[in-house]
């Protein structure tokens, strides 16, 4: 098969990408939510201990003043008052935060009332809040864990579903591929669900039915063409043969000759897109057939076939022995007709694309065909060859179909032909014969 794919970059599948972005999506959601569940917590921690710290201190004030006791671990003065407790407006009680820590005690909250008129002693309470937030930290364990749990169940359950979308989405891009490759009857068939990949899965079969219906229609088109010209290019020639000799006739005749080929090209190629030809297999010696293809071109060509090595000759074995044996050792399984096509069609575009020397080179199953010209231009290289294009206007003129009628013709042989530059200049056709 023809060999004009370009070199695919390394890509990272899309389950991966989307389970990453899962693992990603998760573990923001998790610290969202710990963070706003540990400042909502820690909020409503401090709202208590406040509401816990005056209503003590007023428990604690009417007990003081009816029996004259300080009760709810309630203080005259204490060392550790905050300074903006000291000095409380008379009857009103006050509270404020402390966020002071002395081995396990604090933070706190301090709540605070005068006794007396001014000058008398404050009584204050203090709720030590270190149980509450020993219990918020515990609270922000269980968060993470629960977090890190929740992204490990969750990871898994992503790579599976972006591996059942993946699955999808590359059923139709080897969909994609094959039309690309040129099998026009390749689909993806009706999909499960009812989504964007169904869109597109169908897209590419509407896509293909399109291309198959243009395409269709333009090789009907060209065989119509190539058979309606037969009849009255064959009448030019019988015409031309008729006209006395001289140099007009032979200039007749020979774009006559020209518009022949040229139609005895665009029938094959019909034949070959119609799918009508096959081939006929048989053993025939590579370089015997690559050598009388050449010859036939009646180009100036250099022809090079590697010896085979065959071993050493058995006990007993003669002379006509050996030579049947080495002539085994160098055929290959082909149609001979399809082959030369193959070569001479090479050779004959190296010559009128390329420039001279131009050599064939025979060794296994292979056949290389090189010129020095300017080489084939890049989108050759990249696209393959296209009919009626020649790719530069330094590589000569013609119609484009001898690479075509190549490439057409070892498909059907299931060879490979690929189509490369040498580094030092020129244009190299290889062709693989399969074993």
């Amino acid at each position: 098969m023809p060999s004009f794919r370009r070199p695919r970059p390394v890509r990272v599948a899309l389950r991966w990408k989307i389970a990453a972005l899962a693992a990603a999506t998760a573990c923001l959601v998790a610290a969202v939510v710990g963070v706003l569940v540990h400042a909502w917590t820690a909020r409503d921690i401090r709202g208590r201990a406040d509401a816990n710290a005056f209503n003590t201190v007023y428990s604690a004030m009417d007990t003081y003043r009816r029996t004259g006791t300080l009760a709810d671990g309630a203080e005259l003065d204490p060392d550790d008052l905050p300074a903006a407790l000291r000095h409380p407006a008379d009857g009103e009680r006050h509270t404020a935060f402390d966020g002071r820590v002395e081995d396990n005690l604090g933070p706190s909250y301090w709540g605070a009332q005068r006794v007396g008129g001014p000058g008398s002693r404050v009584l204050a309470v203090r709720i030590n809040m270190s149980p509450e937030l020993h219990e918020l930290r515990r609270l922000d364990v269980v968060m993470v864990v629960a977090s890190l749990v929740a992204l490990a169940a969750a990871v898994p359950v992503a790579v599976y579903g972006a591996g059942l979308l993946g699955r999808r989405l590359r059923r139709v891009s080897e969909t994609a591929s094959r039309i690309s490759a040129g099998d026009l009857d390749a689909r993806t068939g009706p999909a499960k669900g009812r989504d964007e990949v169904d869109d597109i899965a169908a897209t590419v079969d509407l896509m293909a039915d399109n291309l198959a219906r243009q395409l269709r229609s333009e090789r009907r088109f060209t065989a119509d063409v190539a058979h309606e010209l037969r009849t009255p290019v064959g009448g030019l020639l019988a015409a031309a043969d008729l006209l006395p000799a001289g140099e007009t006739e032979d200039l007749l005749r020979a774009r006559v000759r020209d518009l022949r080929g040229l139609v005895e090209d665009l029938l094959e190629i019909s034949r070959l897109d119609a799918g009508a030809e096959q081939p006929v297999r048989a053993h025939v010696p590579l370089g015997a057939v690559v050598s009388e293809a050449v010859v036939r071109t009646g180009l100036d060509t250099e022809v090079a076939v590697a010896e085979v090595a065959v071993g050493e000759a058995a006990v007993g074995e003669g002379p006509e022995d050996e030579a049947a044996r080495v002539r085994s050792a160098q055929t290959v399984e082909t149609d001979p007709r399809r082959l030369e096509r193959i070569v001479s069609n090479l050779v004959v575009n190296a010559h009128r694309h390329g420039a001279a020397p131009v050599r064939v080179t025979v060794g296994g199953h292979t056949v290389v065909v090189r010129d020095h010209g300017p080489g084939f231009p890049p989108e050759v290289l990249r696209d393959g060859p296209r009919r009626f294009h020649t790719g530069a206007a330094e590589r000569g003129s013609g119609h484009g179909l001898g690479l075509t009628i190549a490439l057409g013709q070892a498909r059907l042989l299931g060879a490979e032909l690929r189509l490369d530059n040498a580094p030092d200049g020129g244009a190299v056709a290889t062709l693989r014969l399969p074993d």
